[in-house]
This record gives C-alpha cells, sequence and structure tokens, in this order.
C-alpha cells in the first residue's frame, strides 16, 4: 500500500519507513488492546526517547491513513515494542481488534522528539486520556522518583470526578494499565463532558498558580491541548520549556 500524499510530505521531512511485525496481541480490557511487535530495524536506527511515537499506515476505503501511537516498552536489544489502542469506531481500532501473529503493517518516523526539562522537574502535572496512557506511562518511567498530580479524562459514560492514588478503584479506568505509584502520584479522573470543557476548567481551578520548578505536560485532544497550553503560558507565567502539549486525536 502506498502511503498518498501524506507519505510523500513525510519523505521530503525526511521519515523513515519501516514495516512491523506482529508477534501477539491481548486484550487488557474490552475497550483496550495491546499488539506487540518485531520493529524492523526501528530502534537500532533511530534509538528511543521517552514518549517516542511512530506514525502508523491504516487503509480505509482503498486510501491509507496514519495515526500516530507511542511505543510501549520498546527493547532495542531485541528489537520489540507494544502499542496500545484506546478501542472505539475506526480503522485503526478494527485492525487492532483482529491483529494476529505475522500480520505486518507500516509505518513512518517523523516529528517525534522529547526535550528533558532542565533541571529536572520537582513535580509533574499531568493531563492526559486512554489515547495517550502508553505517553504518560513512559513520562512516570522517565521521572521515576518525582511526585505527579495527573488529570485523566475518561469517557462521557463515566460518572462523577474521583480522585485517588489506586486507578483500580475507580470503575471508570478499572483494568487500564496505569504505571501510577500510590506512594508518589495521585490521579483525578475527570468525565469529558462539552468537548473538553470540564477538563479544561477541573485543571484551571486545580492549578491556580505554577512553581517554577515544576513541569507540566498535556496530551489530549488537539483543542483541549492547545487551550490549556495557552492558559498556562500566558495566565500561569509557566515558561516555555516548562510546558509541554501535543494534540493526540481531533473531536
Amino acid at each position: 500500500m502506498g502511503h498518498g500524499w501524506e507519505g510523500v510530505v513525510l519523505k521530503l521531512l525526511r521519515g523513515k519507513d519501516f514495516t512491523f511485525t506482529v508477534t501477539g496481541s491481548e486484550e487488557v480490557t474490552p475497550e483496550y488492546r495491546r499488539v506487540r511487535f518485531t520493529d524492523g530495524g526501528l530502534l537500532a536506527q533511530s534509538g528511543v526517547h521517552p514518549t517516542m511515537w511512530v506514525r502508523v499506515w491504516f487503509e480505509r476505503d482503498g486510501k491509507p491513513h496514519q495515526r500516530a501511537y507511542t511505543l510501549v516498552d520498546p527493547d532495542p536489544e531485541t528489537g520489540t515494542f507494544s502499542l496500545e489502542f484506546a478501542l472505539h469506531e475506526g480503522t485503526a481500532s478494527d485492525w487492532a481488534r483482529t491483529a494476529a501473529p505475522g500480520d505486518t503493517i507500516d509505518a513512518t518516523v517523523q516529528g517525534t522528539g522529547f526535550t528533558t526539562p532542565d533541571p529536572a522537574p520537582a513535580h509533574l502535572y499531568a493531563v492526559a486520556d486512554p489515547a495517550s496512557l502508553p505517553a504518560l506511562n513512559s513520562l512516570l518511567d522517565t521521572f521515576p522518583a518525582t511526585p505527579a498530580t495527573i488529570w485523566f479524562e475518561t469517557p462521557a459514560a463515566a460518572s462523577g470526578t474521583a480522585t485517588t492514588t489506586a486507578p483500580e478503584a475507580d470503575p471508570a479506568v478499572q483494568g487500564l494499565p496505569f504505571r501510577t505509584d500510590p506512594s508518589r502520584h495521585t490521579l483525578h479522573t475527570v468525565p469529558r463532558e462539552r468537548a473538553g470543557a470540564r477538563l479544561t476548567e477541573t485543571v484551571r481551578s486545580a492549578l491556580p498558580t505554577f512553581p517554577t520548578d515544576a513541569y507540566l505536560w498535556i496530551a489530549t485532544d488537539t483543542h483541549t491541548a492547545r487551550t490549556l497550553a495557552g492558559w498556562a503560558r500566558k495566565e500561569l507565567g509557566a515558561a516555555k520549556e516548562r510546558v509541554s502539549a501535543l494534540g493526540y486525536w481531533r473531536p
């Protein structure tokens, strides 16, 4: 399968193409699936960094479409990693539901990057959702001793807002593979309402000031990520290098 005009643009931007091979998969929850791969040489050529992601190509109606996914537990020595899919209606989710050992899929590496905060953050503030959970886990792994406050948006069907150090206690996120540690991480779950407005309001209310030695990481839908990043920089006065925001999907 060709990659269409998007593939041409990524090539001009020096994107590197690889073919991944499925080695297995597992159901984490009925709405969340993990697929394991060999990397087709990706990790040896590109290396590994926190929250590293790739553009994976799927076919719909005979046309290529790319979606970004974070590498989970990449191992350069064995050339293996996993991808985790928050399942919903869509081409990528349909592919993940039926992926079997031996299946292959194309991917392009272009645009990924991570600049480690300097100095290291005294506290992490993170805003995420099921689509960005693998990246959130990678961030927490990168700063294993740093306390973190996390606001996690759940599907609209979830009821109420919970605060917990044990995500398993909240039915809205039960079974999801959080890598939180109750001794240093606090997780707030926020149901998705009004196209992300409830999440924005919750974070703004809970974070009236921004310590200069903190780090704010935002990975939600594009509109919410832009809104929160602009608020943090303009209203809270957070330094540009202390805020990272990336839209993981479009409503």
